[in-house]
């Protein structure tokens, strides 16, 4: 019996966690709780607690919605303003649940070094996106082209610099605590700093492979939690119990249709299917193309089967609408464990939320864990079945290089379609 107490603490605790609890400050951060506007309280204050809480996410759902439309609205660059600081509100709201615990020994720097990490990892990323996408840009400018050259020398320099001010922070006696925080600071600049930035590539590819995952995730964590709400009866995981099979099934449905009319209607849009580049005459992005084959309309046959249920032998659609298809049954089959994976996380520290920025809702990150994943997944979906050779990219580096460079590419370009019999057929025609 007393082994077995040892062992089993509240919540599934184990010995060992007792153990690093007591060292990491003896207490785990205190829950946070939602701020929900005083207005709210008293318009709701005759519901119960259930109903109260499903109008309040309804509202600040509405709100974030709108918020949403009016960024896209906005442009590119402001999305990429917008995913900056959501990273750095997300990163903030980690980093201060282990700084409530690394607080209580007074220790050295964890903040600074915390935050210095986020400015070098930026750094290292946002500067390489520069030299990729604003290549012209960055070669007109004699500064920029330095910062260019020797960017990750550079880069490597600044982490340098903050892997040698950790060490001499060391304090004794308290050596794994702070390899501890060290190594949470890390997991958390993986988690945030490495999706945002991927979140940013996929918008270059064009807006509409921003837009589309996002709302998926959206609108598959709404109607899971609808379905959940009116039909829930069977528990899902024990990581969120009020997660339910209803819901999960609903949800995934329910976001394989919206993916399915949103793709079709944003295909009609070149501001949409668009590649996001710099004209470096005018400073400015643009987002005007030809659309590629993924946004011109196709005749596709029905499968036999289906021909009796609907009534028809063909169908015209998008090719993006099928690719609209695997976005979303990730985001509602696999993108919820994302959430579950934070809610594993919030249940290790004690914890109802990141933070109460949002009323009904918590934090920045609550909101987030989904989109983080999909927005991993999105830019490996791109990589493996979309993206091919950039010729636009090419030239750009092409007429960077010495004449004698470009001569030698010239003739060795020359002399394959030559030989491929390409060139003597353009030169007959």
């Amino acid at each position: 019996l007393q082994e077995s107490e040892s062992e089993t603490r509240l919540d599934g605790e184990t010995a060992s966690d007792s153990e690093s609890r007591s060292e990491f400050g003896g207490s785990s951060p205190v829950p946070t709780s939602d701020d929900t506007p005083e207005v709210l309280n008293r318009a709701l204050s005759n519901l119960s607690s259930r109903w109260k809480n499903w109008w309040v996410r309804g509202i600040l759902t509405l709100a974030m919605i709108t918020f949403f439309f009016i960024i896209i609205y906005l442009g590119p660059m402001v999305l990429m303003t917008i995913v900056m600081c959501v990273q750095i509100k997300c990163f903030h709201e980690i980093i201060t649940i282990g700084y409530n615990v690394y607080h209580s020994y007074e220790l050295p720097w964890f903040r600074t070094l915390s935050w210095y990490f986020l400015l070098c990892v930026n750094y290292f990323f946002y500067g390489e996106t520069v030299t990729d996408y604003f290549f012209t840009l960055v070669q007109r400018e004699e500064p920029l082209r330095i910062l260019s050259k020797y960017h990750r020398f550079i880069s490597f320099a600044l982490y340098l610099t903050g892997f040698c001010m950790f060490v001499l922070s060391l304090v004794k006696k308290h050596y794994r605590l702070q390899f501890y925080m060290f190594g949470w600071t890390h997991v958390t600049l993986l988690i945030v700093v490495t999706q945002s930035h991927l979140i940013i590539h996929n918008l270059f590819e064009g807006m509409i492979w921003f837009i589309v995952p996002i709302s998926c995730v959206i609108c598959n964590d709404i109607m899971a939690y609808m379905f959940g709400f009116f039909f829930g009866r069977t528990p899902l995981i024990k990581l969120s119990p009020k997660k339910t099979w209803e819901g999960f099934i609903g949800g995934f449905f329910s976001t394989v249709l919206f993916g399915l009319l949103l793709s079709y209607v944003m295909s009609g849009y070149r501001c949409f299917t668009c590649p996001v580049e710099f004209n470096n005459d005018t400073n400015s992005f643009t987002v005007d193309c030809e659309p590629s084959e993924l946004f011109q309309l196709q005749e596709y046959n029905i499968p036999v089967v289906l021909q009796s249920v609907v009534g028809w032998k063909t169908v015209r659609m998008y090719p993006f609408q099928i690719h609209s298809i695997a976005l979303s049954t990730f985001a509602s089959l696999i993108g919820p464990f994302g959430g579950f994976f934070a809610s594993g996380f919030k249940r290790a520290f004690k914890i109802k939320d990141f933070a109460n920025t949002i009323p009904g809702h918590g934090g920045i990150m609550d909101r987030f864990d989904c989109q983080y994943l999909m927005a991993t997944f999105v830019n490996v979906y791109i990589a493996s079945f979309i993206r091919g050779p950039n010729p636009s990219k090419l030239i750009q580096q092409f007429l960077t290089l010495r004449p004698d460079q470009q001569l030698h590419i010239f003739n060795t370009l020359k002399a394959h379609l030559v030989d491929r019999g390409i060139l003597g057929s353009l030169e007959d025609a």
